[in-house]
């Protein structure tokens, strides 16, 4: 492991969450907000749904590990979400059993530590149209619409609030955008770089909003080595440098 520590947030979920560096991913920008203040950790796996992630959950997040996250962001339900298939096969997941392993999954995280913080988000909506068009012929019987996943959506919302575990309600946030079923997809499903920045948005809201100590809003976060240095770039007066640890303007969206 390299130095120095610094807090650790973990992405966990399925392809929301692995596909989440590509495309301008909302992993990818949480990166760059987090430059220098906290390493963000990528666990995201293709099609998975709750009952895969139960299975891995030890493995991924041991009890007995010397350092445990600060944050995990999860993401299941798109996969649980999708209709049954006749065959019995498929990651459909029945909802009274995906808000059981949910449920579950949120315990074993809060008992990681007194310090390890949680935050769900929920299914967002999905473009049934441009999913339908974009089936490839590999697969079988597809069934994905805005009813069921609005269901599922609803159902995460309300477990965090019973277990009082901080959610993002990603079903209604990007149907907040008049053109979000265009704008929010690359196939109908998964995100384009306008959907990532929906899901950042939000996340950063929870995480300044939150009564958590500490913060774990990038603001409140040090920067690391952000010491003043006579190496830096020399200002316009040749007299003093210009210590760049804090600089943000790259950033074409000035995160709050």
């Amino acid at each position: 492991m390299v130095g120095p520590d610094r807090p650790q947030f973990v992405l966990f979920g399925s392809s929301i969450v692995q596909l989440s560096y590509s495309n301008g991913g909302w992993g990818a920008i949480l990166s760059d907000i987090y430059a220098r203040k906290a390493d963000i950790l990528l666990r995201g796996y293709y099609g998975w749904n709750s009952r895969r992630a139960l299975q891995v959950l030890d493995k991924v997040f041991p009890k007995d590990a010397a350092v445990q996250p600060a944050l995990v962001i999860v993401y299941f339900g798109g996969n649980d979400s999708m209709g049954p298939h006749s065959s019995g096969l498929g990651p459909h997941v029945p909802l009274p059993e995906y808000i059981e392993n949910m449920k579950k999954i949120a315990r074993h995280l809060k008992s990681l530590s007194d310090s390890t913080r949680v935050i769900f988000l929920s299914c967002p909506p999905v473009n049934e149209e441009k999913v339908r068009g974009n089936t490839s012929a590999i697969f079988s019987e597809l069934v994905r619409t805005n009813e069921l996943c609005g269901q599922y959506s609803e159902a995460c919302v309300k477990l965090c609030k019973q277990m009082g575990v901080k959610v993002v309600d990603l079903f209604t946030a990007f149907q907040k955008r008049d053109d979000w079923m265009n704008a929010c997809f690359t196939d109908g499903i998964h995100l384009a770089a306008e959907g990532s920045k929906i899901v950042v948005e939000e996340i950063l809201k929870v995480l300044k909003d939150a009564e958590w100590k500490p913060c774990l809003h990038w603001k409140s976060l040090p920067t690391e080595f952000d010491e003043d240095s006579s190496y830096d770039l020399v200002a316009a007066d040749g007299k003093r440098t210009l210590n760049p640890s804090e600089w943000t303007f790259h950033r074409k969206i000035q995160w709050d």
